[in-house]
């Protein structure tokens, strides 16, 4: 295939974490294609997960275009395919050796990157970047950790994002036309309004049972996800997107599955953000919000190293009264065994937080975005 027809980027997607990989490729491959003009072809093995994203999707066509891109149904057998000019392993998943094979016999060899899940360890610096060569092939992978600080590959961001933030932020008809979207009234000023996007956690019920009882409104958006069973438990009935419930000084309104492009106006109508995994993670710290991150569950509590971790850097600029509070908030989430006193504690640095949030996302777009560190990088390798 001549260098002209051949994609520029290949992007390799498996379905794990539910949303969360493909989440974040899908995120990756519409800012190249929209950002950085690069001609994208998207593998992914499980397009029925994708679709709620992306409802554009058509789970039974195996070659599509959808917003710039070319998304393929990654099957087996693997199709005899070109290789674009940069291949992207996301998280580690292994592509087909058959393309792997076609990689090597390609006269001007792509640029090979494993893209790492996203960690705030002390060795991701050490890391990053570092080559990989194939034991037998003329190739060489390079390991690309995106992060939070300038040694590592960074997070992604578009252009635009922190603009119209504050477009939204300032604008009240912009914001009553999102709750009219969502199928929704503006809840009450004075309620705080918190969106819960979670893993299964047995501290659900806790949760809300606690914001029933408090002396504030709440108003919790809720998305028909992993978390509705336990909620339903709580209300004592079946919900669905629309339904409203009211108990004490909570309304749970269950909003419907935003695709991913929507999804951060969810995050800017909130004064807290819980949200799982990665890709909702980062756009919870762009929002510039107080957070509660639910980190994916590992064998052996490994991920707790990790939430550790983020905590350690993400708390360095608080005062260390705030720092422990919201510490000992996020580790009880994550193991499930949150109490209504830590509920108390933590609301009550919520204006702390919120403008340490505010200084956090402007520290983190003073650094280099992870699409545009890639381009750079790959742009090296070619």
């Amino acid at each position: 295939m001549p260098l002209a027809d051949r994609p520029d980027w290949d992007i390799f997607c498996t379905v794990i974490d539910n949303f969360g990989d493909i989440g974040v490729c899908w995120r990756l491959a519409r800012q190249l294609a929209a950002e950085h003009d690069c001609r994208v072809r998207l593998w992914v093995d499980d397009l029925q997960v994708f679709q709620p994203l992306c409802p554009r999707i058509d789970p039974q066509l195996p070659i599509q275009q959808v917003q710039g891109i070319e998304v393929r149904h990654w099957e087996t057998p693997f199709p005899d395919v070109t290789p674009g000019m940069v291949v992207v392993e996301a998280f580690a998943c292994k592509i087909p050796e058959r393309f792997v094979a076609a990689m090597a016999r390609c006269e001007r060899r792509p640029a090979w990157i494993n893209l790492e899940y996203l960690s705030a360890e002390n060795w991701i610096a050490g890391c990053h970047a570092l080559p990989s060569p194939h034991p037998r092939l003329p190739l060489t992978k390079y390991f690309f950790f995106p992060g939070f600080t300038r040694d590592t590959g960074g997070l992604l961001r578009e252009n635009d994002l922190l603009a119209r933030r504050r477009a939204f932020e300032n604008s009240p008809d912009l914001q009553a036309e999102f709750w009219r979207e969502l199928g929704f009234s503006a809840p009450r000023a004075d309620a705080l309004h918190i969106s819960l996007f979670a893993y299964e956690n047995p501290s659900i019920g806790d949760l809300l049972c606690a914001w029933e009882i408090g002396s504030q409104p709440v108003c919790c958006l809720i998305p028909t996800s992993r978390t509705l069973p336990a909620v339903e438990a709580f209300c004592g009935q079946a919900l669905r997107a629309g339904d409203t419930v009211r108990r004490g000084a909570l309304e749970i309104r269950i909003v419907p599955f935003v695709e991913q492009s929507r999804y951060d106006q969810v995050l800017w109508l909130c004064d807290l953000n819980f949200v799982r995994g990665e890709d909702s993670f980062v756009r919870a710290q762009w929002a510039a919000r107080p957070l509660a991150w639910h980190i994916y569950p590992q064998q052996e509590d490994a991920h707790l190293v990790k939430l550790d971790a983020f905590l350690d850097l993400y708390c360095a600029g608080l005062p260390a009264a705030i720092a422990a509070v919201a510490q000992k908030f996020w580790q009880a989430w994550n193991t499930g065994q949150l109490t209504a006193g830590q509920w108390r504690e933590f609301s009550s640095t919520l204006p702390a937080l919120r403008e340490h949030a505010v200084r956090w996302a402007q520290q983190l777009a003073e650094q280099e975005d992870l699409s545009s560190a890639l381009v750079r990088f790959c742009r090296s390798k070619l």
